[in-house]
């Protein structure tokens, strides 16, 4: 009692002792409390338990009260469970044993606590969901390398997902849960399947599989999967089933997907189009144009009524295409505000995103129809071209894209040019010159190119200065420039036009390729080879630009690069006869007459005339003993060249060789009687008449003798006429035959050249590079030079018509030099003489009885 305090007994004050409280009441000091921390220890202050008939009494009542009558909380109705302590009786998690307050019986449940109980993944029902998982990612896959590109992946992907379906349909058979059946998941497998089929040009398997949905009637809309089965009948050009399939689709669509009614519509259209019914195609394409009007079905429309031949609904369809609403905003929100930060920020997000750039596609499609369908209608609308695309431009200037008016001018103009009409389309590019800047500077261009193509180059560098003041940053104005300052001889001050133009614009293949050319002129070869390469890089199978990288290679006696530069450019153009001849002089100069053969017969093949082929034909036969197959060759050098003696000379000598001296005697006596004062024919006559025994042969001495006293008397009074004509009769059996258009001959007639092959330029119609003349004027002299200068020991050429056959001694039977080269020796069969020993009748003189009767 010395701790307790009573309180306050000031009635007087209201709120006195209200903080006052027994402090034995305090809980905060239990752990300093001695006596209370001795009573936990101990049993001191226990009460004594409760009998146990009183207990069991008490149980019975299904409810138990404490001493005080108080019913205790918490308490089971039942025996099974177990009775909370009562704190009036035992003490609540209290012991003797010292062990620490613990009221809720946690100390057991220390530690940390058991892991969750893991699901069984034995089970059937987590086995197929597993499966309906695996299948669902291999869906996915699928897709995935579908949008990538890899076809072949995506099809394996779609096929094990077809293999995993089947086994989980096997599974719910086993579990006999058959009934949940995920058809969603089947129609997936399926339609993905034929898709990946039909995208790697499998159509067979495509189309079977779309029947396998199309005919299970528990896949709802399956009917409009029949569109992909037209889709591929169509790519196989079956087009009667094409249209069946399309039609069965357009039944299986409600009227409600009006927009999908629509496209089926079109492609019905276009598929009447292919089989060239007219009629039925335009009833298709008229519904579409009062359903939902496009330029491509407008421009359809217009074909079938050109192929109908009703100029009338040509117009009023024209008049329908240039209608059609794109619903395209307007354009003056894409205009700058120059008060307006903000508006200006928002410019600059929305002006290139993805809506803009589909407006931009809508409008190129509008344009490309519009002028596809002028360029066709033109001619027939009206009773002149002319008078046809004034109509068009007039329509295109009362519609709502007046701009496209000045693209059809122009393109009337190139339309002029492809018609040879040039100076008609002088007077359309001219009226440009005072329009807007734009269109005055294509039209500028257009003329530059066009008087450089007529030799006006004046008027070409003053047209190039007009587009290059309208525009300074355009590059074909640029190359224009440059092409005719080159003309002029400046290649210095042109290389820097062609540089500028391709710092405006690198991917300019025009100012690339003139640039090598430029730089190929001035004997640069590495940087004109570098320009080559890397336009080759742009255009990858561009002729003309492989064979100057070949060419390039050939001038800086890279040997093994220039013949496979040139084996490329045979791949690209396999009948080009002069690209075919330098191949063979190539590995004629390599010593590889096979191969050398081989191409220059390629050569001869597609183009026979070419006289210096001929020639390294025929050296080829003789050479390899082969004279009888050289006749063939040397007759097609007289066709060519009938006035040249020389071939009609090699003629004769192949039959000599080839032991056909009565041939032999006919082709010498024809080249007498046509070439009478021919001495090399004539010392030829003599000396065959004379070994045949003929009375002709003294007939042909006496002629001989006058023809070598004619010419000595010709080279004494025209000394140098005669020299000429000698060089000039030399020159003419290696000569090529006029027209140039194949090239390359062999090495020692030095013909190389790079005949149709090359070209100067891969321009536009509104800029082009230089003439036929400008970059192979230095190219083909050099390589005449270094093939020249790379020959060794190739098949010697064939001998003038003058040199080879002259003689010191001045006799009537003067010996000769064949034109052919020596004969071969022939073989002594009876060499050996007859050994009289032998004969048994060698003495024995015959007389008249022992001859026959």
């Amino acid at each position: 009692m010395d701790n307790m305090f009573l309180a306050n007994e000031d009635e007087d004050d209201l709120y006195g002792g209200f903080n006052d409280y027994d402090p034995m009441y305090d809980t905060n000091e239990l752990e300093t409390d001695e006596g209370f921390q001795q009573a936990v220890k101990t049993s001191h202050g226990r009460r004594p338990p409760m009998t146990g008939a009183r207990n069991q009494n008490r149980l019975k009542t299904g409810m138990m009260t404490s001493s005080m009558g108080r019913p205790v909380t918490g308490m089971a109705a039942d025996n099974t469970a177990t009775a909370r302590p009562m704190t009036a009786v035992r003490g609540a998690g209290y012991s003797s044993r010292g062990q620490s307050f613990d009221p809720l019986n946690q100390a057991a449940n220390r530690g940390p606590a058991p892991p969750l109980e893991a699901k069984a993944e034995d089970t059937p029902e987590e086995k197929i969901k597993q499966l309906e998982h695996q299948v669902n990612d291999l869906i996915e896959a699928s897709c995935f390398a579908h949008s990538r590109g890899e076809l072949g992946l995506a099809l394996e992907k779609a096929k094990e997902a077809g293999r995993k379906e089947r086994i989980l349909v096997r599974q719910r058979d086993q579990n006999q849960t058959s009934d949940q059946i995920n058809l969603d998941l089947t129609y997936s497998i399926l339609f993905n399947l034929a898709n990946q089929y039909e995208a790697n040009e499998m159509f067979t398997e495509a189309i079977n599989t779309y029947q396998v949905i199309v005919k299970n009637k528990m896949f709802s809309n399956a009917g409009r999967l029949k569109l992909n089965m037209g889709n591929i009948y169509y790519k196989q050009r079956n087009f009667s089933k094409a249209i069946k399939y399309y039609r069965m689709a357009l039944d299986q669509i409600p009227k409600t997907h009006n927009e999908m009614r629509i496209r089926i519509m079109q492609n019905i259209g276009t598929v009447f189009i292919k089989m060239g019914q007219y009629s039925d195609a335009i009833t298709s394409l008229e519904h579409i144009m009062s359903e939902r009007p496009d330029p491509k079905t407008a421009f359809n429309l217009i074909l079938c009524y050109f192929a109908t031949g009703d100029r009338d609904k040509m117009k009023r369809t024209f008049q329908r295409l240039l209608q059609v609403d794109l619903k395209i905003d307007d354009e003056d929100k894409y205009l700058p505000h120059p008060d307006d930060k903000h508006a200006n920020l928002i410019l600059e997000v929305i002006k290139n995103d993805t809506l803009r750039e589909k407006e931009k596609q809508k409008k190129a499609e509008l344009e490309r129809c519009v002028m596809a369908a002028a360029k066709l209608i033109a001619p027939s609308i009206e009773a002149t071209f002319s008078a046809g695309y004034d109509w068009c431009v007039d329509c295109v200037k009362q519609s709502p894209f007046t701009e496209m008016s000045n693209d059809l001018e122009i393109n009337k103009a190139i339309m002029y040019l492809k018609q040879k009409e040039f100076q008609m389309a002088v007077d359309v590019l001219k009226s440009f010159e005072k329009k807007d800047t734009k269109c005055a500077a294509v039209a500028a261009n257009n003329l530059s190119f066009l008087y450089f193509l007529q030799g006006d180059h004046r008027q070409a560098d003053k047209y190039a200065e007009l587009a290059m003041v309208s525009d300074r940053y355009n590059p074909s104005a640029l190359v224009n420039k440059g092409n005719c300052i080159y003309k002029d001889g400046k290649f210095e001050k042109a290389m820097e036009y062609y540089r500028e133009a391709l710092r405006t614009e690198s991917s300019c293949t025009e100012a690339l390729y003139n640039l090598g050319l430029v730089n190929k002129r001035l004997g640069q070869n590495e940087s004109a080879l570098d320009c080559f390469h890397k336009l080759h890089a742009i255009l990858r199978n561009s002729a003309e630009v492989i064979y100057q990288i070949a060419t390039l290679y050939d001038l800086l006696d890279d040997v093994p690069q220039a013949t496979e530069w040139y084996m490329q450019l045979i791949g690209i153009v396999p009948s080009d006869p002069a690209i075919l001849a330098k191949l063979g002089e190539l590995y004629d100069n390599e010593g590889d007459k096979s191969q050398a053969y081989q191409y220059h017969y390629e050569s001869y093949r597609y183009f026979p005339s070419n006289i210096s082929i001929i020639e390294w034909l025929g050296a080829y036969f003789i050479d390899s003993q082969f004279v009888e197959k050289a006749i063939q060759f040397f007759e097609r050098a007289a066709v060519i060249q009938p006035n040249q003696v020389k071939w009609r000379l090699m003629i004769a000598s192949c039959h000599r060789r080839s032991g056909n001296y009565q041939q032999a005697l006919e082709t010498y006596k024809s080249i007498h009687k046509k070439f009478p004062d021919n001495t090399e024919c004539l010392k030829f006559l003599v000396r065959i008449t004379t070994d045949l025994g003929l009375q002709e042969a003294q007939d042909y001495a006496t002629k001989l003798k006058k023809a070598e006293k004619a010419k000595e008397l010709r080279e004494q009074l025209h000394p140098e006429d005669i020299e000429r004509e000698r060089a000039s009769s030399g020159r003419a059996g290696s000569g090529r035959a006029g027209s140039g258009r194949a090239g390359s001959g062999r090495a020692g007639s030095g013909r190389s050249r790079g005949g149709s092959a090359e070209s100067d330029g891969g321009g536009s119609a509104r800029s082009e590079d230089l003439d036929g003349d400008s970059g192979r004027g230095g190219s083909a002299g050099s390589s005449r030079q270094n093939s020249a200068r790379r020959t060794k020991g190739g098949m010697r050429s064939l001998p003038s018509a003058d040199g080879p056959y002259e003689s010191e001694e001045r006799t009537v039977d003067a010996s000769y030099v064949d034109p052919l080269g020596p004969s071969m020796e022939r073989p002594k069969t009876a060499a050996r003489k007859r050994d009289t020993a032998e004969d048994g009748f060698a003495e024995i003189e015959l007389g008249d009885d022992l001859l026959p009767e």
